[in-house]
């Protein structure tokens, strides 16, 4: 018997267009692993992509089933490198760890496009590059001009685009944004279909999956660590818990040191022809510079995907999509009357210093999370990173620093904060545009 759990999955344009998802296994008695993994977002899948091709007995355990939550919602963005830009990292980490940090996230795109080719991924990936759209000239002056210089210093043919140039690319109102830059790495993929990809390759390397298999209670047993799940136990060396922002209290402070920020997307019906190809002709995916951020691009039939923050949970309605509608009318007015064929959410986990997280919390016991919103690239990433550290490697020898968890104060109120701290920087973002 084996379990295909796609019914769980919420409503979305991902959802609807995946490939099919791998066969699980289902977990029909008591089990022995070297190293388990909880929770198959791009983290997880990643880690056990990477383990079991080092021939590590993995075995990993989801929830739901894996691309249940952001992995399997989000924008499907390929995009380089970390929130913070070269220089920054390498003064707050010094040269040495810096340098590695910046040059292995940089590369994260390039992971990316090498394991769809390895595993022959059926995701649509289109490797035409990222824009970053400026909302102001002080975006532009003190985000973009920095972000695609440092870049270009090392060794990325980033291209810093004006007014018309980055209109022409988007194919937005020349008044909308002063100007951009375009970083050639990274592009767009069907991110369900990604994770789907990830699931099936970890599963070709030897590794074995559980859907449908939520952990209820992680223990110590000796020098070993006991999951139990229903009337089960899964046995393991090693743990890695990589729940990102649906963390619950599993380990006793982790859920703290996240805040999930839900972000909302709609898309259209595909688009007839005539309108479709003045939208981003060159395919790339699209963000821009607000605090409150938009993303869009459209997907392999041609829809248009409009994304931003927003205080909805999930399983939104229609007359949430309000705003992002307008947005679309002001930023793509071509496609202002397309009609709204998905509407869906996720969550996003945001971590104090906006920093993705690795830490050591016992004795075989590992956490990775917090991507702050670059999950495809940046979480596969991680997981390879997470891969080499309970592989052996010390925490000196990684390109990313393992820390101790962080809590956010008075976390129990983080819906009332999000809420307060997304009216302030929409009042800001409006500001600089205007400004």
């Amino acid at each position: 018997m084996t379990v295909t759990p796609q019914s769980v999955l919420p409503a979305s344009v991902w959802a609807a267009t995946a490939c099919k998802a791998p066969a699980y296994q289902p977990l029909v008695a008591s089990r022995t692993t070297d190293v388990a993994i909880v929770g198959a977002g791009y983290t997880g899948l990643s880690t056990a992509v990477h383990l079991a091709r080092a021939g590590v007995d993995t075995t990993l355990i989801e929830a739901s089933e894996p691309g249940w939550g952001a992995s399997g919602r989000n924008g499907g963005q390929i995009i380089a490198g970390l929130k913070f830009d070269p220089d920054k990292l390498e003064t707050m980490f010094g040269s040495r760890l810096g340098t590695a940090m910046v040059a292995t996230m940089g590369a994260g795109a390039d992971l990316v496009a090498s394991l769809i080719a390895q595993y022959k991924i059926d995701c649509h990936p289109v490797y035409s590059g990222w824009i970053q759209a400026a909302h102001g000239e002080r975006a532009y002056r003190e985000i973009v001009v920095p972000r695609a210089t440092q870049w270009a210093a090392r060794g990325v043919p980033a291209r810093l685009l004006d007014r018309q140039e980055i209109a022409a690319m988007i194919g937005c109102p020349q008044a909308l944004y002063v100007g951009g830059w375009h970083d050639p790495r990274g592009g767009v993929l069907q991110p369900l279909s990604y994770a789907r990809g990830l699931a099936a390759a970890a599963i070709s390397e030897g590794a074995a999956i559980h859907a449908c298999a939520p952990v209820r209670r992680l223990r110590r047993a000796g020098d070993r660590w006991l999951l139990d799940i229903g009337n089960y136990t899964i046995t393991a060396n090693k743990v890695v818990l990589a729940t990102n922002a649906y963390t619950d209290d599993l380990w006793p402070g982790l859920r703290q040191t996240v805040v999930p920020v839900t972000s909302f997307q709609i898309a259209t019906y595909p688009l007839d022809k005539s309108i479709r190809d003045g939208i981003i002709p060159g395919d790339q995916g699209a963000t821009d510079t607000r605090r409150l951020l938009l993303y869009f691009r459209l997907d392999h039939e041609g829809r248009l995907i409009m994304g931003g923050r927003c205080p909805v949970d999930d399983n939104p309605t229609l007359d949430q999509a309000s705003a992002l509608r307008a947005t679309i009318a002001k930023t793509l007015p071509q496609a202002a009357e397309a009609p709204i064929q998905f509407l869906w959410s996720g969550k996003v986990a945001l971590t104090k210093d906006s920093l993705p997280h690795i830490h050591l919390l016992a004795p075989n016991l590992y956490a990775a999370l917090g991507c702050n919103g670059r999950g495809v690239a940046a979480c596969t990433t991680l997981g390879k990173v997470m891969a080499q550290f309970v592989g052996g490697a010390t925490a000196e020898e990684l390109p990313l620093p393992v820390s101790a968890p962080d809590r956010f104060a008075l976390h129990a109120f983080r819906k009332m904060g999000v809420l307060l701290a997304s009216q302030y920087y929409r009042l800001l973002d409006r500001l600089e545009a205007h400004g």
